[in-house]
């Protein structure tokens, strides 16, 4: 096969990252390739330098489709054909020349018409029965994943990812995913993986709530493969703006930097609510990455606004209406958060943080308690700890449903930070009852 000129020229148009001047070397490229394709470190990928050399140089012409999708993402692509690939349909197996048993068997299986080599597929459909599932998926099976995943998302933001629930979720994906085992027709078949991602995405984050971590990364692995099968870029969006945020909750803001700048590559294709939300968390991301990083935070939040000030609600998918006016407030509040307790500047999150607490609706229960946290904490290190006591018993009163570890994690960092005012009675208080509600010793 001849070289691949395609993909070198792709390669070479993208600046490296750490060489000034330099363009990306393949060892660059296979590093933000595999924490697309497989964001749990523990995996080695079978991807390096040398496969990406094998594609450059027309030796392998077929890479797997969560490859390819990496590789656009990368590359900044907008099709196969600009990196040089032939069509999935030139290179894939189909379902129907395999034994679907066998294929739930292996590591390396060929799903509903397309080659997938990523484990969190196989995990998922291994533990189900294709016996149970239908002989082909009909437009009700659809709309019946999409129900399910918009009553677990409710349940998520009004209680958050409790253990019970958690598992319950987890267990409709793996009943979800038996159709990707069965006929679908082509007119419904981007349908199937829209559905499927959007379930695994809202799985994925109620893992993550409950610190599952590596269970979360592997649900959002196969969302947004889903994602990509669809070409839905607005999923894709929504999964990689879930993906930096447990990033940078994790102590990986560089991680999470990756992942919004990924989501922000072919910004035109999204509405002003997505690329507010990206930019949003790429903030946050930046905040934590220290005191150096705080003018870029102040940029990235300003372009957040900027981006919100045109959103229309109209214009989002049904995923997006969590990210409304008192949610950016919140989530913008956070990275100015990080920048007045790292820098000591002077910024609006105190102000925002109270705009959102005022503006959530009921059903942002979680989101709610977060932010009255924060506020709480912000206030208890730079204004008036007694006017903090008083926020963080309405926090606690607000956290009291809300099965969250995040929120309880938040809790706890109000104890800490009220410590410096336990000899005031109001400060005591709410350092008893904090104490009593989720424990200080962790």
């Amino acid at each position: 096969m001849a070289r691949n000129d395609k993909l070198i020229h792709a390669r070479l148009r993208q600046p490296s990252r750490i060489r000034p001047g330099k363009p990306m070397s393949r060892e660059e490229v296979v590093e933000l390739v595999n924490k697309i394709v497989d964001p749990d470190p523990a995996v080695k990928s079978s991807f390096d330098a040398n496969h990406l050399g094998k594609l450059e140089s027309g030796k392998i012409g077929c890479p797997r489709p969560a490859l390819r999708a990496a590789l656009r993402a990368v590359l900044k692509a907008d099709s196969d054909a600009d990196l040089g690939f032939a069509p999935p349909a030139a290179c894939a197996v189909t379902v129907d020349d395999m034994n679907r048993r066998e294929m739930l068997s292996t590591s390396i299986g060929t799903l509903a018409g397309t080659a997938l080599a990523v484990y969190p597929v196989i995990e998922l459909l291994a533990a189900t029965d294709p016996q149970n599932a239908p002989a082909s998926v009909g437009r009700d099976h659809i709309d019946h994943v999409l129900s399910v995943a918009d009553l677990l998302e409710h349940c998520d933001n009004t209680r958050g990812g409790a253990v019970a629930a958690r598992t319950i979720a987890d267990q409709q994906l793996r009943e979800a995913a038996r159709l990707l085992t069965v006929p679908c027709s082509p007119d419904l078949r981007a349908d199937l993986y829209t559905a499927l991602a959007h379930l695994a995405g809202v799985v994925g984050f109620m893992l993550f709530d409950a610190y599952a971590h590596d269970d979360a990364r592997n649900r959002f692995t196969f969302a947004l493969q889903c994602a990509d099968i669809a070409n839905n870029w607005h999923q894709r969006a929504m999964l990689l703006s879930s993906m930096a945020r447990q990033a940078v909750w994790c102590g990986q803001p560089d991680d999470g930097l990756t992942w919004t700048e990924m989501g922000l590559v072919r910004a035109d294709r999204l509405t002003a609510t997505e690329r507010a939300m990206l930019h949003t968390v790429r903030a946050r991301a930046l905040a934590k990455l220290g005191p150096a990083r705080a003018q870029d935070v102040l940029a990235a939040v300003g372009a957040a606004d900027e981006a919100f000030a045109k959103s229309d609600p109209g214009e989002d998918p049904p995923w997006m209406r969590f990210y409304d006016v008192a949610q950016h407030h919140g989530d913008t509040a956070h990275a100015l958060f990080d920048v007045a307790m790292r820098t000591g500047l002077t910024t609006e999150a105190a102000d925002r943080f109270a705009y959102s607490v005022l503006h959530h609706a009921p059903e942002y229960a979680r989101s709610r308690a977060i932010s009255r946290t924060k506020l709480a904490t912000l206030t208890m290190i730079k204004d008036d700890p007694r006017k903090a006591a008083c926020i963080g018993h309405e926090a606690l009163d607000d956290a009291g449903p809300v099965q969250s570890l995040r929120a309880r994690d938040d809790l706890r960092a109000l104890y800490r930070a009220s410590g410096r005012h336990a000899t005031i009675e109001d400060v005591r208080d709410l350092r008893t009852r904090v104490a009593a509600t989720v424990g200080v010793g962790t």
